[in-house]
């Protein structure tokens, strides 16, 4: 089923020389706002409802952007297509490009909506039109993601009567993961991709959580386990393991942490799990062991929330456990061989083997095999500890055995929170993925898989605009960040595809 609704809008009178429009002065149109309608029953997913993709959770209207005088920029389309709405704008100077955006992970309730991308105004500027979708479904979903993200292809054809002759796709977080998936799904469909604070390791962010929490409970003393099948009140009797482990390590809910011996080493277990000895890492470890985790676990500091044996390793909707670290050495050090104390840890660490895997379809959690066909540009902060650093690490270590290192640019941020970036910083990134698909030219990045380079103090300093108060760690150079190289990052060089 497809309800479509179109509202026009006028030329804009002022343009830049360069044929696109300011976005800073980009406002939504005041004008005669749709009436919000009631969310109504889904056509695919019996017991979902979909909210009206005309408007926003809150209320407000989705309407064209303006410019300072009032005058509308875009025109903008929406509708409810296989249970899922969708949003498309178009600016009035459409350069024949698009860009579909794939949302985050919006948790396990049964209404889903459409939302715009955070570089709607910039896409607009530039001339691309753009596309979402709220998905059919929600939960940890990415397959779904996939089957309603790549059909607005030639849903924005139907709806605008005009095919774009080239496409981008782009996401955030769960997005990141829908975006990196979709590329190798459907190789022709796109000629760029820039997912950001993305899952790009599929199934590891799960063993990540694992490492975490079977790590805090094994230098707490602490036993705990893993059942493939919770009860009930298994959420229950983990609140109680954990109401134990948190002492030992001198970490409390809702609180900084004041770390124990144990604790210490848990964060440098946690740091070396994530991505590696890096900049501003104390201060991020802080941040997340006084964030809430996720309803229903909100009492819990965040990673306790985030346990996979709460849910059997299935992350609600694998056909099994998809944790495994039978064969993980957990290390607190750097040293050439692991330390005694790291023996003992890895002696008494709770070891759990996966009964199923990432699905090399759409079904579970997909697997993302790093085999990239275009050029994938991606951002990551340092400091998150939700969906972590690492998996950049995970998708680098995958494109060059694939023989695809050409392919993927990765750039390190200097933030703590999740998909935490400045609106220079996304927009930078996705001009120099345009730049490097029209061009040819690779853009700069990090040297993520480089040791030396991430302990380095002023990684991430590259790439970052801004200063985030949260993040703790000696000043970035005074170098222009343009023209900074860090130790073993790359400059912008023509790419050998």
């Amino acid at each position: 089923m497809a309800v479509t609704r179109k509202h026009l809008a006028v030329f804009l009178a002022a343009v830049l020389a360069c044929g696109t429009v300011a976005a800073a002065e980009a406002v939504p149109a005041s004008a005669a706002p749709p009436v919000c309608d009631a969310p109504v029953p889904s056509t695919t997913q019996p017991g979902y409802l979909v909210a009206d993709p005309d408007c926003d959770p809150g209320g407000s209207p989705f309407v064209a952007l303006t410019d300072a005088s009032g005058s509308p920029l875009s025109r903008v389309y929406t509708g409810i297509r296989e249970g899922a709405a969708y949003r498309v704008e178009v600016p009035l100077r459409w350069n024949g490009e698009l860009v579909v955006y794939a949302h985050g992970y919006r948790g396990t309730g049964t209404t889903v909506y459409v939302d715009n991308p955070a570089l709607r105004a910039h896409y607009l500027a530039r001339g691309f039109a753009w596309a979402a979708s709220s998905y059919s479904t929600n939960g940890y979903d990415v397959g779904q993601g996939v089957r309603d993200s790549y059909p607005l292809i030639e849903q924005f054809r139907r709806v605008t009567g005009r095919a774009a002759r080239a496409v981008y796709m782009t996401g955030a977080s769960m997005g990141g993961h829908v975006t990196a998936v979709a590329i190798e799904k459907h190789p022709r469909a796109f000629v760029g991709a820039m997912p950001y604070c993305g899952v790009l390791g599929d199934t590891e962010l799960y063993d990540y959580f694992l490492d975490a929490d079977v790590t805090a409970a094994a230098l707490a003393g602490v036993p705990i386990d893993f059942p493939l099948q919770p009860p009930a009140d298994y959420p229950d009797r983990w609140r109680a393991r954990v109401a134990q482990i948190l002492p030992a390590l001198g970490v409390t809910a809702g609180a900084p942490p004041a770390l124990t011996a144990a604790g210490r080493t848990w964060s440098d277990v946690v740091e070396r799990r994530s991505g590696g000895e890096r900049p501003g890492f104390d201060g991020s470890f802080a941040y997340w062991n006084a964030a809430r985790s996720l309803a229903p676990l909100n009492d819990l500091p965040f990673l306790f929330g985030l346990y996979p044996g709460l849910s059997g390793g299935t992350g609600g909707i694998a056909d099994g456990n998809v944790t495994d670290n039978r064969f993980t050495v957990y290390r607190s050090t750097d040293r050439w061989w692991p330390t005694p104390a790291e023996w003992r840890l890895n002696a008494r660490v709770l070891r759990v083997r996966h009964t199923a895997e990432a699905d090399r379809g759409l079904g579970g959690i997909p697997r993302v095999n790093g085999r990239p066909s275009v050029p994938v540009l991606s951002l990551h902060d340092i400091g998150d500890l939700f969906v972590p650093f690492s998996m950049e690490q995970v998708y680098a270590k995958r494109a060059a055995a694939n023989g695809r290192s050409r392919l993927f640019v990765s750039r390190a941020v200097r933030g703590v929170g999740h998909c935490d970036f400045t609106a220079p910083e996304l927009q930078q990134g996705f001009d120099d993925l345009v730049t490097w698909v029209r061009d040819g030219r690779r853009p700069g990045g990090d040297a993520i898989l480089d040791r030396r380079a991430v302990a380095d103090p002023a990684f991430g300093c590259r790439w970052t605009v801004g200063v985030r108060s949260a993040f703790t760690a000696p000043a970035c150079p005074a170098t222009p960040a343009a023209a900074r190289t860090l130790p073993g990052s790359s400059p912008s060089r023509p790419a050998g595809r």
